[in-house]
């Protein structure tokens, strides 16, 4: 059985998102998303973030039939998760490098084109602006 592994915070999802899990499971045969905790959020974008509570996160890709499982973990980054698991590929998004992910010395990294115009960051500042 092939793991594919994949991690972020994923605070309010758009089509990037969805992409990118549809992609990461086509590589192997269970797909785990790593998910960061309200705490490593708040940590790592701020006071004001996450918009969606942690709960409701894993409820949100629980639902995603690309996804088989759901994992939130609380340090800065997933590599406690991935050094247990040790997925066959971790899966990151355009703005990675292989070298600058994490994990890179665990498994294969496979980077998915990032899909323009698609940022949680964005959306919330277009929201913010209107």
């Amino acid at each position: 059985m092939k793991t594919i592994f994949t991690n972020g915070c994923f605070d309010i999802l758009h089509i990037g998102h969805i992409k990118l899990f549809e992609y990461a499971s086509s590589l192997g045969d269970k797909l785990i998303v790593g998910l960061n905790s309200d705490s490593s959020i708040r940590r790592l974008k701020g006071e004001k973030r996450p918009i969606n509570k942690q709960e409701d996160r894993k409820i949100i890709l629980e639902s995603i039939k690309y996804i088989d499982k759901v994992l939130i973990f609380e340090e800065d980054t997933p590599i406690e998760l991935i050094n247990i698991i040790k997925p066959d590929i971790i899966v990151k998004g355009g703005d990675y490098k292989p070298e600058d992910v994490v994990g890179n010395q665990v498994s294969q990294v496979v980077i998915f084109g990032f899909i323009n115009g698609y940022s949680t960051t964005k959306t919330i500042k277009n929201i913010s602006n209107r």
